[in-house]
Parts: structure tokens; C-alpha cells; sequence
């Protein structure tokens, strides 16, 4: 799975708003001096958060981004789908759409399961990442020392 640039830096800036969160909005220039984003580019991908409800702006002196919701009730599955579309797709498809046959039809069941195990690690908060309080069942996959080293 590659995980775009876009998908990324959305991420990130949705953090930032999370950690931000009781602060009032944040500027998209301290959003991308804060974590080193093209403020063009971070501009487009927060216009895609707006359109996709998951941030609010407003324009002016006092203006800027914040999250629509709070960070408990957003996952990064819902950052990343939000400015990449779907998780898991197969050719451009979604793996529900999709059909097999011969050796390889259970090969829908396989993606299938991976769409369900992406979900589930991408469904931590942007509150639980950003405070550091990762899910056990999250830390112990990346615990295990060959998640660091086999591609």
C-alpha cells in the first residue's frame, strides 16, 4: 500500500488542528511552516477537507482552519479517503465490485481482508495519534521488529 504525499500531509495538518483544537483557528501558513508543506499545496488539500466535512475556515485577520468534528470522531481513514479516495481499490475498483473466477476466485476474499485490516489500523483518531495513545493492537504490530525492516 503507498500512502501519496497528499494523503500525508493531510494527515499531518489534521493533526496539527487536532492539537490546536482549543485554540482557535489556525492560519494554513502556520500549518505549513509547522510541518514543512508547500502552503499552495496544503491550501488545496484543506479546500478538499472543506468540501469532504472535515474542516471548516474562515477567511480574515481572525480566520483560518479548524476541525468540523471533534478529533475522537475522526480517523485517519477518514483524512486519507476524504482527499485520496477510497482505502483499498483493485484496478481503480472497489473490492466489493469486483469478481473471480478458477484459481483465483478467492482471491476477492484476500482483498477484501485487506481492505478490513487497513481500516482497522487507519481507524485510530486524530485525538488517540495525536496525543501518542496508540491502541496496544496498533503498537504491538509496529513493535514487531519485522515491520521495520521487511518491505
Amino acid at each position: 500500500m503507498r500512502i501519496s504525499a497528499r494523503a500525508d500531509y493531510a494527515v499531518r495538518a489534521a493533526l496539527q488542528l487536532a492539537a490546536a483544537q482549543d485554540a482557535g483557528p489556525l492560519k494554513a501558513e502556520a500549518i505549513a511552516v509547522d510541518q514543512d508543506i508547500s502552503h499552495k499545496f496544503l491550501e488545496g488539500i484543506l479546500g478538499d477537507m472543506r468540501k469532504g466535512g472535515l474542516v471548516q475556515s474562515q477567511r480574515g485577520g481572525n480566520g483560518g482552519y479548524w476541525l468540523a468534528r471533534p478529533a475522537e470522531t475522526i480517523s485517519v481513514a477518514d483524512v486519507i479517503r476524504c482527499v485520496d479516495g477510497p482505502l483499498v481499490s483493485v484496478r481503480g475498483e472497489r473490492p466489493p465490485d469486483l469478481s473471480y473466477s478458477g484459481p483465483a476466485e478467492s482471491l476477492l476474499t484476500l482483498w477484501i481482508a485487506l481492505r478490513a485490516s487497513v481500516r482497522d489500523v487507519l481507524g485510530v483518531s486524530l485525538a488517540e495519534l495525536s496525543a501518542a495513545k496508540l491502541p496496544a493492537a496498533i503498537v504491538a504490530l509496529a513493535d514487531d521488529p519485522e515491520a521495520w525492516t521487511n518491505p
